[in-house]
């Protein structure tokens, strides 16, 4: 797989109390591409961040139903991933580009 297609994998970390929860447990959380698989998602933070990952689960999180000026609307859903990290493996989501 070439790099581009690695980095498409990859949107953003997501940062929030639950993922803080989990991160105590070696797993981080990122929104990825919807069409990405787990290998994909695998092999992009294996070579992006250069940590060796020992599980990926992948969740479709659907948009909400809401109302934009009376009239019913949808947000746009996600697809999220949950990396576990080998042991004593981290990454830095906070870090400043």
């Amino acid at each position: 797989m070439n790099k581009e297609t690695l980095i498409d994998v990859l949107r953003a970390p997501l940062v929030s109390e639950k993922t803080a929860r989990v991160g105590e447990h070696n797993q981080y959380v990122f929104e990825v591409a919807p069409a990405a698989t787990k290998l994909e998602v695998k092999a992009a933070i294996e070579h992006l961040f250069e940590v060796r990952v020992e599980s990926v689960n992948v969740v479709n999180v659907k948009g909400k139903s809401k109302s934009f000026r009376y009239r019913p609307g949808r947000r746009a859903g996600m697809r999220k991933a949950y990396v576990r990290l080998a042991e004593g493996q981290t990454i830095d989501v906070m870090a400043k580009a």
